[in-house]
């Protein structure tokens, strides 16, 4: 069957891409010290060349890769994981998955490549064993409690102080006696597990400063502004885009639906801070403390 310039066009796409992700893998390979993740990642650059060779035989062409594609993949690797970098990347072939299939009956060696990209490399990315993914329990911990306790604290503090300064301050004490405390119960409870595959102190840590690092965001526009209502919207805010960014993280490093967890964390803070927030009302009314 003829090849029309179109689906020639789209057979030179679809080599610019398996030779760009070639380099991506080896790249990211480069920078990883584990032995294991390091080698699969060789065997998925490898694959990655061959499915490029493939597409050159059939286009007789010689294709570069996308260089910019390569530095974002790269650098999204080194600062928020490999197997973040390799999930986002690999999220975007669902549409190549349809391309191929379109192509199957057209242009022949492509039932190989779909096999691989099917069967071998999602196998290789299943194996990868990145640590920090390892301790993901423990930063959920720490800035889910630190998001629903804090953003709860400050809310009736807002109404019951009425004073941005007071409000940061005992915020601060309040954060800061909590993120130890959480970071202790991590350490001891991480090291009640058998076979966690977990360290405690690392466990201990990931808990604290993803608290320490909420509890710094949140009290932030307090100790800017003189607004407190304003600045409580703020850290609701600020809450909000805490957990979107946070949720879209781990639904693409774990492959989990971001719409419910974003849902239910957000749910959850929100809802802890509305009632914190008539509480506070309330007490202050029924005291008659005015500050």
């Amino acid at each position: 069957m003829a090849v029309t310039v179109a689906t020639k066009r789209q057979m030179l796409v679809f080599q610019r891409n398996e030779i760009t992700e070639h380099h991506i893998y080896k790249r990211l390979a480069d920078s990883v010290k584990n032995p294991k993740n390091r080698q699969i990642l060789l065997d998925i650059s490898e694959d990655e060349r061959r499915h490029a060779f493939v597409w050159k035989n059939l286009t007789h062409r010689e294709v570069g890769p996308d260089r910019l594609k390569i530095w974002f993949y790269y650098w999204a690797g080194r600062i928020f994981g490999f197997t973040f970098s390799i999930r986002l990347m690999e999220r975007g072939e669902d549409s190549t998955q349809e391309a191929y299939e379109r192509l199957a009956g057209i242009v022949a060696g492509i039932d190989s490549i779909m096999k691989d990209e099917n069967e071998h490399e999602a196998a290789l990315i299943g194996l990868l064993d990145e640590e920090r993914l390892k301790y993901m329990g423990s930063v959920v911990l720490g800035l889910n409690d630190a998001l629903v306790e804090l953003t709860g604290s400050l809310a009736g503090l807002t109404l019951a102080l009425g004073n941005s300064r007071l409000i940061a301050l005992t915020g601060l004490i309040v954060g800061f006696a909590a993120a130890l405390s959480m970071g202790a119960s991590e350490y001891l409870s991480t090291r009640t597990e058998k076979n966690s595959g977990r360290d405690p102190l690392k466990s201990s840590l990931y808990t604290g400063v993803a608290y320490l690092v909420t509890v710094a965001v949140l009290i932030l526009p307090f100790l800017t502004l003189d607004r407190p209502l304003f600045s409580l919207a703020l850290a609701l805010a600020a809450a909000l885009l805490i957990i979107a960014v946070f949720n879209f993280y781990l639904s693409v490093a774990r492959d989990e639906s971001f719409r419910l967890r974003f849902l239910e964390m957000a749910g959850v803070s929100l809802g802890v801070a509305a009632v914190s927030f008539g509480i506070g009302c309330l007490v202050r009314v029924w005291l008659g403390i005015e500050i």
